[in-house]
């Protein structure tokens, strides 16, 4: 059994960085902490995506012109162009999260979101 968690480490460390990524979104009252918590269950999505693409001995998607095709082991380009886009959305939507968190603090002066549904239930 630690042969096999040794070989797939990746695995491991994507299932710890979920965990603490949920965690953090579920436990945290802090609207920063929550952004965080998402941020790292985003980032282990990805690792678990790259992890299935690896191909072990396989190269480059590029196949010369005096190889036969069928003989070739290649890793497939699409899981790694579906992360690079993944990446750059994530990005995106920690920005605009993070425009919001200042929103919200300008607004109420706190990040606490049991504070926050106290404040907005006087209102």
């Amino acid at each position: 059994m630690i042969e096999l968690l040794a070989s797939r480490y990746t695995y491991v460390l994507m299932f710890v960085l979920l965990g603490i990524g949920l965690y953090m979104v579920i436990a945290s009252q802090n609207l920063v902490k929550k952004l965080i918590g998402v941020s790292l269950f985003q980032t282990s999505i990805f690792l678990f995506f790259v992890s299935m693409a690896y191909v072990e001995g396989g190269s480059a998607p590029i196949v010369p012109p005096e190889s036969d095709p069928g003989e070739l082991l290649v890793a497939s380009p699409l899981p790694q162009v579906i992360v690079l886009t993944a990446i750059v959305v994530g990005i995106a939507l920690t920005a605009v999260g993070l425009a919001l968190v200042i929103r919200i603090y300008s607004e109420y002066g706190t990040l606490r979101e049991d504070t926050l549904r106290e404040v907005r239930a006087d209102e």
